[in-house]
């Protein structure tokens, strides 16, 4: 059963290479985004990311793995993130944001 809203406890916040940001605040709006706006190369995360938002969306996926993914995928395509726990982005305890290079 397909859904067209599957939000996350915590939204993100990437910020583009021209330092605007924008809010991801669920599963929807990470495929919408990735499916017509990357701004990047489509790397082997952002396929992984595009299949898992779409099985999160189908039921099939936890919708936490699809945002795991699709963070993934912005820090492959250089996008900082902002509300990502540690525990999810680098195997640690904690509640901190995380910022990629």
């Amino acid at each position: 059963m397909y859904l067209p809203e599957m939000p996350w406890s915590v939204p993100l916040q990437v910020t583009f290479q021209n330092g605007t940001n924008r809010t991801f605040s669920s599963v929807f709006d990470a495929l919408n985004f990735l499916e017509n706006e990357w701004p990047r190369r489509r790397g082997q995360r952002y396929e992984r990311a595009v299949d898992t938002c779409r099985r999160a969306l189908n039921r099939r996926t936890p919708v936490a793995i699809a945002r795991e993914a699709f963070v993934a995928a912005c820090l492959e395509a250089g996008l900082p993130v902002s509300g990502v726990a540690y525990a999810t982005a680098l195997g640690h305890r904690g509640d901190h944001n995380r910022t990629a290079a």
